[in-house]
């Protein structure tokens, strides 16, 4: 295999050049028939491509088009290079190893002293190495120290590259500008480029500027320039001066720059009083104004009596202004209090609000429309502690209201389009509605940012707090006849909806958190926001699934067709919930009884139910009405939806085992 590899030629060698921006014809030797290309790189002068065209032979440039055949140099295992007159980059080059099993040194000469440096690259496969990475995994670099004139390359394998041939055959190590070499994995398979940059040091000659000035004919720079001397370079440099630029080696080479067409070039304060000169430029002022006109001097600082004048001038224009900034203000801010209110109505979608409630019938005639100060007030300008609820599509506010009544302020959260339709919709879905066992809804404002709702206030917060005790208000134990009474009241609501409501509605989120309790535990059905009206003519709906996990009907998840059934199943969720006090959805339990449906399916299969009754539900005295409770919930949760009773069939249900309360079987027995 061998480490033929170890060196990468480099035959294209940049020399550091004093940045110049004048044209290119600038730049070389006017001497006829001298060229200042050589491809696509350009030749300056002291450089040159003839001899007529150079400072002298050691500035002579041998361009050739020809290409030397890479396996001249590729099989060398030790390379060398020696640069005479110039010295190699510290600041731009870096001397790179790249390989899994290689360590490589470069050993030079600095000031005539000799000098060692060394980088290891290492990787027992390709999983560590990164691309562009040049760490020591794959590939290392160093930098070099300054002022080398002649550098050797010596490249070695730990073991001979035994252990990664199969994907690093050889090594290599070579000196390359920095940022011209990107490591990439693949190189440690094959480097092909035999040909990178590599960025030296020049000066003139082999003297200072001192020495060489005190030989007037021999120093080199020109005109308008300066010369330098260099620590780590034999010989000196030649500049342009401050304000000049172009090729110091040239007659005439540094022109005069005019510092005024580029505001960058100068710190006057205003373009228009910048005057270039030689070299330089200088900045006025304006009439009035008198100073250097500079922006880090004294500027320009206006006359007294300037001073006096723009300050009568700026008194009478700041009265006239205030007094037509307030008349304008009390013309205007009606206008602008009304427009900003249509604004706000049709963002929220008061004209299709207005359109949806006059199209129905039976809208509520006692619906208002309140202001938004009026709102503001009720809810102390929206403090946080009168916040009783979040959900899904806003905030609800506890507010009282001047004729002292209690209300809940629904704020809807940043309006979208979606959330305006969800607004419309719980609308026009309560509108619809005159229930004892349904939260009222007694009106909204939309002439605010976002729309507000105002309901009827329900005191004792929702059914899922009680049932769960996660409420310091749920401190009361729900009995065994208050939650069949309950679901006999939510059941009754749901019935009014799908089968009395002049239009049938599907209430599609139906839980124990969307049932409020009040004072005297009456359950109230609650949020319509993902609601939906069902013309009489049809039978389903086929909708994007919304609703809650561990409520939501099967069928309607796998079908997206909405139909009343998928109420009577997140029902039946909830007559669950009344029975065993657990959670709709809970990863407490295993995973395939996550769901409580599942969870009490299962314990009906393992003949079981009685074990996961809340505490104090079940006794002697309604033993039969907790199991006719139980097959009810067992129908409602049926997977397939007509295999369901309607909501109407299920309030009958309930309401019979109410009876049952009253009227003991044993008393009828009896009798």
């Amino acid at each position: 295999m061998g480490l033929h590899g170890m060196l990468v030629r480099i035959s294209l060698i940049r020399l550091i050049i004093s940045p110049v921006l004048v044209a290119a014809a600038s730049l070389v030797k006017p001497a006829d028939g001298c060229p200042n290309k050589c491809g696509d790189v350009e030749i300056p002068y002291p450089f040159g491509l003839t001899k007529v065209c150079s400072l002298d032979d050691t500035f002579l440039i041998n361009c050739s088009n020809k290409v030397a055949k890479t396996g001249e140099v590729e099989e060398q295992i030790n390379a060398s290079l020696s640069t005479a007159m110039y010295t190699i980059s510290k600041f731009k080059n870096k001397f790179t190893v790249v390989g899994c099993d290689t360590s490589a040194y470069l050993h030079g000469f600095q000031k005539g002293e000799r000098y060692t440096i060394g980088c290891t690259s290492v990787c027992n496969s390709l999983r560590n190495v990164v691309d562009g990475s040049c760490s020591g995994v794959g590939c290392c670099e160093v930098a070099i120290p300054d002022g080398s004139d002649s550098i050797s390359v010596e490249v070695k394998s730990f073991n001979n590259h035994t252990n990664v041939s199969n994907f690093n055959p050889c090594g290599y190590a070579f000196v390359v500008e920095q940022g011209k070499f990107y490591f990439s994995h693949h190189y440690l398979r094959n480097l092909s480029n035999d040909k990178l940059p590599m960025v030296l040091k020049w000066a003139v000659g082999n003297e200072t500027c001192q020495e060489a000035a005190k030989k007037k004919k021999k120093i080199v720079c020109k005109g308008n320039s300066e010369c330098t001397d260099y620590p780590t370079v034999s010989g000196y440099r030649c500049n342009c001066k401050s304000g000049y630029r172009g090729n110091p080696y040239l007659s005439h080479g540094c022109q005069d720059i005019d510092k005024c067409e580029n505001p960058t070039l100068n710190d006057c304060t205003k373009a228009k009083h910048c005057v270039n000169t030689k070299g330089g430029y200088t900045c006025g002022c304006s009439k009035w104004y008198h100073g250097d006109g500079r922006k880090n001097g004294e500027g320009c600082i206006a006359d007294p009596l300037l001073v006096l004048k723009i300050a009568f001038v700026a008194g009478i224009s700041l009265i006239a202004i205030v007094v037509v900034c307030s008349w304008l203000y009390f013309v205007i801010k009606k206008r602008r209090l009304v427009k900003l209110k249509e604004k706000y109505f049709q963002q929220n979608g008061g004209l299709i609000l207005q359109q949806q409630l006059s199209s129905e019938e039976g809208s509520s005639k006692t619906f208002k429309t309140f202001t938004a100060k009026e709102l503001k007030k009720a809810t102390s300008y929206y403090d946080k502690s009168k916040i009783i609820g979040r959900g899904g599509y806003g905030i609800v506010y506890k507010g009282f209201l001047p004729d002292n009544r209690i209300v809940a302020i629904k704020k809807s959260k940043t309006v979208d389009e979606n959330q305006i339709e969800q607004f419309i919709n719980e609308v026009v879905v309560l509108s619809q509605i005159n229930h004892r066992n349904v939260v009222k809804l007694l009106g909204c404002c939309l002439e605010t940012q976002v729309p507000l709702l105002v309901y009827e206030y329900v005191p004792n917060g929702a059914l899922f707090n009680h049932i769960h005790k996660e409420s310091i208000t749920s401190t009361i134990s729900l009995s065994w006849n208050t939650r069949l009474r309950i679901a006999v009241e939510i059941a009754d609501a749901l019935s009014y909806l799908h089968s009395a409501a002049s239009i049938p509605i599907i209430h599609r989120d139906v839980k124990s958190t969307n049932i409020l309790l009040d004072d005297d535990f009456i359950a109230k059905v609650s949020d319509f926001g993902t609601s939906r009206l069902v013309p009489r003519d049809q039978k389903q709906l086929v909708t994007v699934v919304q609703g809650t996990l561990g409520y939501l009907d099967p069928e309607y998840m796998l079908t997206n067709q909405l139909t009343e059934k998928s109420d009577v199943y997140s029902f039946g969720v909830v007559l669950v919930e009344l029975l065993t006090g657990q959670k709709a959805l809970s990863f407490a339990r295993p995973e395939e009884q996550s769901s409580l449906a599942m969870y009490f399916l299962y314990a009906l299969k393992e003949d079981k139910l009685f074990e996961i009754l809340a505490n104090g539900i079940a006794d002697e005295d309604n033993m039969e009405q907790v199991k006719e409770f139980m097959k009810l919930a067992t129908k409602c949760l049926k997977v397939k939806g007509d295999e369901r009773p309607t909501m109407k069939e299920v309030a009958s249900e309930l309401d019979g085992l109410r009876k049952m309360e009253k009227h003991p079987w044993d008393n009828v027995e009896s009798n």
